[in-house]
């Protein structure tokens, strides 16, 4: 069962917007505690430190965490690989290029690919830079806050990261409205609905994460 829903084109396009949806809870819950840093240091590392303790006693130190992780680590292979798939399966399917041009898609739609890749590439410097270090040259292990504050005083980190979240909004905004389509959510009444929704979910999380940024330049936090 679960192999023939991997082979079957349905079942990669249900696989990407299950995991779609993921990372989508993910990012929402991740810009919100990023917002946490214009409260402050102390609300900020506070949070930081709460991410390692949460479902303590039950849980050992980090344990929580690390379920996250490899979760969401899950579901962008998944998401990847699926899309990758379903590329080459359309490629494939349709060797010659059309007769007649086909409706010009809506930017978003045109740029999945090259913005799933950009997410993908962003995805692991993130890591390098402010969860091991290895790319931050002033990094504090336990002063999350500050080193927030390095990244964004440096004109790569800012373009970096800017360029990642402006690639992110466009993403959101075709694929919460493609997934709700696959899942059979969508419909003739619903749809405008739903793009709507996946306008504004695009938005806030692109405007969301891009004020630390401009918070930092502008030095309204530092």
């Amino acid at each position: 069962m679960t192999r023939t829903l991997w082979d079957s084109t349905v079942g990669k396009k249900t696989i990407m917007a299950v995991t779609g949806l993921v990372m989508l809870g993910y990012l929402v819950a991740h810009m919100v505690g990023n917002l946490k840093i214009f409260f402050g240091p102390g609300e900020f590392d506070g949070y930081a430190h709460w991410l390692r303790t949460m479902g303590e006693p039950i849980l050992h130190y980090e344990w929580a965490l690390w379920i996250v992780r490899v979760g969401l680590v899950a579901a962008v292979v998944l998401h990847g690989v699926s899309a990758y798939q379903l590329s080459r399966r359309d490629i494939r399917a349709r060797p010659a290029k059309y007769v007649h041009k086909k409706p010009r898609a809506s930017y978003a739609t045109r740029t999945m690919r090259w913005g799933g890749i950009i997410l993908a590439l962003f995805i692991v410097w993130h890591i390098l830079d402010l969860t091991t270090g290895t790319v931050h040259t002033s990094f504090e292990a336990g002063h999350p806050y500050q080193n927030v504050i390095d990244t964004f005083s440096t004109w790569y980190g800012n373009v970096i990261y800017i360029v990642a979240v402006l690639a992110m909004g466009l993403h959101v905004q075709h694929g919460f409205w493609s997934a709700a389509q696959t899942l059979g959510v969508g419909n003739a009444t619903r749809d405008r609905i739903l793009k709507t929704l996946a306008n504004a979910l695009a938005a806030v999380l692109t405007l969301g994460f891009i004020s630390v940024p401009v918070a930092v330049m502008t030095g309204v936090v530092s």
